[in-house]
């Protein structure tokens, strides 16, 4: 079969039944978390295209080797002790001992890898956190009660708590305990900063790394050379960073980091760096914590459908929504209609190939369910309209569903077959 392309725009969708489609291979994303719906890729949308949703026949394939008992022991001790929690903190251990200018590349992202996991980087951009990892020093402090800093002693870093728990004994009598992943010391400043209050160990062999004042102020406020800030009536609603994928400076371009709901959407259609080639699949996936319903999203692609030179954009969005997250569909009444509605724009704009694919990935979603309804009598209506038969050469289907019936309520669908 051939393979349909990550990226939709390159397709060159006809209205022939063998469209001719050039392959390209699927960009490499950081997030490989795919929703219970199924794959996150539209590869097999196109090869149900091709075999019209028929049985495949595999006959004729060369049988794979299988691997023997012992390969598969062996395999198996190795992910083990990839996936060992203990031999990753050992490795990250051996990073941080090396002095800053020992480090190599990949110490620094064995560093980052660990780190991005700490609260105290959450809020913090990826280039920021790698400058952060190359400068940092590593100190253990062995005994429990250890004062590390004392109150009114003039500070000179900033600390990250790696193992163990410090006490902040303030001078007012009242206390704060830290574990790991919180933060204590200089803000980002010049200025000569003093502690308040005795920091203390509670437990053995606490773990820190330290950066000093002068770095950790110099990295926090270069940022903005790296950033790009969208401003729109004095507010600002969107901030990219500036990435190097690799150090040719040929893959490079700014990635979304922060940005209003209402800019994340509006995002969708606007052109996508080559560093952030993912963002469709990323918003799909993550958008469910910052808006209250997915109709925000669905009522701006249904508005932006009607603009020709984003129509093409819209239906791209929307066909990686329907095979990713399938789910948030079949689940909601108003998602249904959302769907329906755009099914019948791509009807009225001759859009066929589209809207081929469109009901093939809904197809291929389906799930098998049992329905029951009650009638009070024979004569009582069926609140749903039935469409196909043997005379007409294919399934039957449910055609209408009455809103607010009860066949609705029990769960019965346009374009369910019975």
């Amino acid at each position: 079969y051939l393979q349909l392309p990550a990226d939709l725009t390159k397709m060159h969708l006809t209205d022939n039944p063998h469209p001719q489609v050039t392959h390209v291979p699927s960009s490499q994303s950081g997030c490989s978390i795919a929703s219970d719906s199924g794959s996150s890729s539209l590869s097999d949308i196109y090869q149900a295209t091709e075999s019209e949703m028929g049985d495949v026949d595999l006959t004729g394939l060369p049988e794979a080797p299988v691997d023997s008992e012992d390969e598969e022991e062996e395999e198996d001790e190795d992910i083990d002790r990839t996936s060992d929690p203990l031999l990753g903190r050992d490795v990250v251990r051996e990073c941080l001992e090396k002095e800053p200018a020992d480090k190599t590349d990949d110490d620094i992202e064995q560093l980052l890898e660990f780190m991005h996991q700490l609260p105290a980087f959450a809020n913090m951009t990826m280039s920021v956190r790698r400058e952060l990892c190359s400068v940092m020093i590593f100190e253990v402090v062995e005994q429990a009660g250890a004062i590390i800093l004392e109150d009114g002693q003039e500070l000179d870093s900033w600390y990250v708590i790696l193992n163990g728990t410090v006490e902040i004994s303030y001078p007012d009598g009242k206390s704060e305990s830290l574990c790991m992943g919180n933060s204590f010391g200089i803000t980002p400043s010049l200025d000569k900063q003093y502690m308040n209050g005795v920091v203390r160990t509670k437990v053995d062999d606490c773990q820190f790394v330290c950066i000093a004042q002068q770095d950790y102020w110099r990295i926090l406020n270069h940022v903005e050379k790296n950033t790009h800030k969208v401003e729109e009536e004095g507010e600002i609603v969107m901030v990219k960073e500036h990435r190097e994928l690799d150090r040719s400076g040929t893959r490079k371009g700014h990635i979304v980091i922060k940005a209003t709901p209402e800019r994340l959407i509006m995002h969708l259609i606007e052109e996508h760096s080559i560093v952030d080639p993912t963002y469709i699949e990323d918003f799909l996936l993550t958008y469910r914590t910052f808006l209250t319903s997915p109709l925000e999203v669905g009522n701006k692609l249904l508005e932006w459908f009607t603009v020709d030179s984003l129509r093409d954009k819209v239906t791209r969005v929307v066909l990686l929504w329907v095979n990713n997250h399938f789910n948030d569909f079949e689940g909601d009444p108003a998602m249904t209609r959302f769907l329906e509605e755009f099914e019948k724009n791509l009807e009225d704009t001759k859009m066929k190939g589209h809207l081929r694919l469109l009901n093939i990935a809904c197809a291929a979603k389906a799930k098998w369910r049992q329905i029951t309804l009650q009638k009070p009598s024979r004569d009582s209506p069926l609140f749903f309209s039935l469409l196909g038969g043997s005379d007409k050469g294919f399934g039957i289907f449910v055609e209408t569903v009455e809103i607010g019936s009860k066949a609705a309520e029990a769960g019965l669908k346009r374009g369910d077959q019975v």
